[in-house]
């Protein structure tokens, strides 16, 4: 069972970090960023020199001394409720940087010098190129591509999973990031970020400080909360010569209660912590993200484009078949297609000679003894061996192989010939072998799809997702891999500037656009679209030019961004729909319980039947401040994204945060003005 270590919200060093923040952000030149808070601070502040006014006066023309104090704390504990949600999000990331920054300058580095030997210097010392050794035990000093060997890495220090993972040369898992711990092996890492540039530096630069900028939803649904609360501004300010026409006293702690509780506190006091929590999740994805809102537009991308070699498929070819020509034993054809592969470094001519073991055939090296390698060229698009009994084996591309057997008379057998034709109709690769120029048959070479792949192309198609393949390869080989992965649409044969223009053709009409891909061809792309994924594997330009970067190397990993996107944003929709919803409620309540002495009538709205106007208004400014600090599990966790559509998320959540924002309340504030009247 996965689990964060950093994620309990009840951690004690979290609490008494988060509660220290709070009061620090009581700063006026901090408040002000959030206009919601910042108002309720000020009419803190006003009830503050009522209460000062009242005991030095004795006045008690606007409330006793008491009812007004506890005005005053309700409305300061309201404020540093929503302090402490946007606190407590950044405590738990910045709890996560602080640790990885103390593993950073407490890891030795085994560093491979020019000796070929390691020597322990400081981790703050590796630059990038260096070479360092890591074996059972040791902290991986810097970020860095395995270059030798396999091993077991503890990773919880980084993304809080408990679950090791297997990290290797050679293959798209071969990244290893600073802090984290090797379990198993040995590993010989080369050094691949510059100083400043490491995945600890990045994460550090977004969980603290002034990093984190708002996001243009955030911003937009600022700026309507500020609208509504100017509005209540004015609304309770005509309240008071209303007040005055029907000659009900209301006092000022009655007008600063019915403004508190009408303007949409709920949502403003989380606002902070619901975007500082997307991140938050991204990072724990494994993902670096240059900014919120890369993950936020994330959860409201149309069409994705991924590059298909080593995103969609693992990157290189692989033998799959043999089809030795008619009358030739099969087992002498693989002999000879093993025997030309032998000195093969390739992944392709690898892979013949593991297919080649796979059905029994194996070349003991002694037998290789006055064998002559041929290697592949450019020129001749073959490879081979030159036996010591004169015979000459070639295997290479089709044409090139038919070139040879027609320039010595040798012509393709028609079933050959068909073979050839059905493997690259299929988008495979047909590599043909032949003996002293004739030909022997055909050797089947497949892109080898991902594990996977098409379920979770499924589940972006049911997002809403559209899946564009891009790749470099013809239309019919395209196509193929297409069907078979089972994306929506592809690009074939295609160079930089095709992946660019379709991006902006989707652009164009009012798409979002997000794209993937790890080599610097891909580079003007991903800095076009409006969601850059650049894999960890992938070149620096890539990296540079994305604005995330998949420490995972994991095509599908964008599935996981997506729904972290649009958690985000139901998050955000759903605590707004509830704190709107609960202004009915709290409106029950003050409403009638200011002006029900002069307007008798006023009565029926009385529903919640309270027990008196005092007690209305401090069970209703009770329950406003309270109800912040019991949504900030919510808020940190995000509400649970389900891949079904927009309308039916819309119904689900209105009948869940609307019907229980408005239902909710009356249950709360009812409780409460029961249990005031016990007290007072």
């Amino acid at each position: 069972m996965k689990r964060n270590r950093n994620n309990s919200l009840f951690d004690r060093t979290l609490l008494r970090r988060s509660l220290r923040a709070s009061f620090i952000k009581l700063d006026p030149r901090t408040m002000i960023k959030n206009p919601i808070m910042f108002t309720v601070e000020v009419v803190t502040l006003v009830m503050l020199l009522l209460i000062v006014w009242i005991a030095a006066t004795g006045n008690t023309s606007q409330g006793s001394l008491l009812y007004n104090t506890v005005i005053f704390f309700v409305l300061l504990a309201t404020v540093l409720f929503a302090n402490f949600a946007e606190a407590i999000a950044e405590a738990r990331g910045k709890a996560q940087a602080d640790s990885l920054r103390k593993t950073r300058e407490e890891t030795p580095a085994k560093r491979i010098d020019a000796d070929g030997q390691p020597h322990i210097f400081s981790s703050s010392a590796l630059k990038q190129g260096d070479l360092f050794e890591c074996v059972a035990g040791d902290t991986i000093a810097a970020d860095g591509e395995i270059v030798e060997g396999l091993a077991s890495i503890d990773e919880s220090a980084i993304t809080g999973e408990s679950a090791p993972v297997i990290r290797e040369a050679g293959g798209d898992k071969s990244s290893v990031t600073g802090g984290t711990r090797v379990l198993s092996d040995r590993i010989l890492v080369k050094v691949t970020a510059k100083p400043g540039e490491s995945f600890l530096d990045k994460m550090i630069a977004l969980v603290e400080g002034s990093s984190r900028q708002k996001t243009p939803n955030e911003i937009a649904l600022t700026i309507l909360l500020a609208g509504f609360t100017i509005v209540f501004v004015i609304v309770c300010a005509t309240l008071k010569p209303f007040a005055e026409y029907v000659g009900a006293n209301i006092t000022v702690a009655a007008f600063i209660s019915l403004f508190v509780c009408l303007i949409p506190t709920t949502i403003g006091g989380l606002l902070s912590a619901i975007g500082i929590a997307g991140m938050d999740r991204a990072l724990r994805a494994n993902v670096i993200t240059k900014s919120g809102k890369a993950v936020e537009t994330a959860g409201d991308i149309d069409t994705l484009l991924l590059d298909k070699t080593g995103t969609i498929t693992i990157g290189n070819r692989k033998a799959t078949n043999f089809y030795p020509a008619e009358g030739i034993d099969k087992k002498a054809f693989v002999r000879m297609c093993v025997l030309s592969s032998v000195a093969d470094q390739t992944p392709e001519g690898k892979s013949i000679v593991e297919l080649g073991a796979a059905e029994g055939v194996r070349i003991d090296p002694m037998s290789m003894v006055g064998v002559r390698m041929v290697n592949f060229t450019a020129e001749t698009k073959s490879s081979g061996v030159d036996l010591p009994d004169g015979r000459r084996i070639r295997k290479g591309a089709a044409e090139a192989i038919l070139r040879i057997a027609a320039q010595h008379e040798n012509h393709c057998p028609a079933a050959i010939a068909a073979t050839v034709r059905t493997i690259s109709e299929n988008g495979g690769t047909p590599l043909v072998v032949c003996d002293n120029e004739r030909i022997m048959g055909v050797i089947e070479l497949q892109d080898i799809i991902k594990t996977g792949i098409r379920e979770r192309f499924e589940r972006l198609r049911r997002m809403g997702v559209k899946t564009v393949m891009v790749t470099g390869d013809n239309p019919l080989t395209a196509k193929y891999i297409a069907e078979k992965a089972g994306v929506d649409d592809f690009i074939a044969e295609a160079k930089p500037e095709d992946k660019l223009e379709y991006i902006r053709r989707e652009q164009r009409s009012g798409k979002l656009v997000a794209m993937m891909g790890d080599g610097t061809n891909d580079a003007p792309a991903l800095a076009q679209a409006d969601v850059g994924v650049a894999m960890n594997s992938g070149t620096q330009a890539a990296k540079e030019a994305g604005n995330m970067v998949d420490l995972d190397n994991d095509p599908t990993k964008l599935i996981e961004i997506v729904e972290i996107g649009k958690q985000l944003l139901m998050t955000r929709g759903t605590l707004t729909t509830f704190s709107i919803a609960n202004d009915v409620a709290k409106y029950f309540a003050i409403v009638p319980a200011l002006f029900i002495l002069s307007i008798p009538s006023l009565q029926s709205l009385n529903i919640m039947h309270l027990h008196s106007p005092e007690s209305a208004i401090l069970s209703a400014v009770i329950f406003n401040a309270v109800i912040i600090p019991l949504l900030i599990p919510l808020a940190l966790r995000g509400v649970a994204y389900k891949p079904i559509g927009a309308s039916s998320l819309l119904r689900r959540n209105l009948f869940i945060y609307g019907l229980g924002g408005v239902i909710v309340p009356f249950i709360g504030i009812k409780l409460i003005d029961m249990l005031v009247n016990v007290f007072f």
